[in-house]
């Protein structure tokens, strides 16, 4: 009876090797990578205006966003990638930009940091004036 459960174990381990998959096996998988997305914002209390949507099909990949600049005028950048050109980006600027008026009648005293060896004796001062 000893002999017979001995053989059964070995056909058993012989039988399991020949069957055996190693662990650390590595299988190669290349999804074809397809998807396509978009979002956008649009608050009135901060002024985030933007919006982005982006296509992708194996290797080829279009897309644009949009953004208000803090002008007014919207940054609007269309892009595409593939293998065989690369990246290529269009930026447009859209509308005319607008820069508030500032108003100062007097100059803005800066008080002078103690323990600099700059301006002994005389203040700085800035003119919010100046247009550049």
């Amino acid at each position: 009876m000893f002999k017979l459960l001995a053989l059964i174990a070995c056909l058993v381990v012989v039988a399991s090797a020949q069957y055996h998959v190693p662990e650390h096996e590595h299988k190669e998988h290349h999804a074809h990578p397809k998807y396509k997305f978009e979002y956008g914002v649009k608050d009135p209390h901060t002024g985030d205006h933007k919006s982005q949507w982006e296509v992708r099909d194996g290797d080829v990949v279009k897309g644009a966003y949009t953004l208000e600049e803090a002008d007014g005028t919207h940054r609007v950048v269309e892009y595409k990638s593939d293998s065989h050109n690369g990246f290529e980006a269009n930026v447009k600027k859209v509308g005319h930009a607008h820069h508030p008026q500032t108003h100062a009648s007097h100059p803005v005293h800066v008080p002078e940091h103690h323990g600099s060896h700059h301006g002994h004796g005389a203040g700085s001062y800035v003119n919010l004036d100046k247009h550049y």
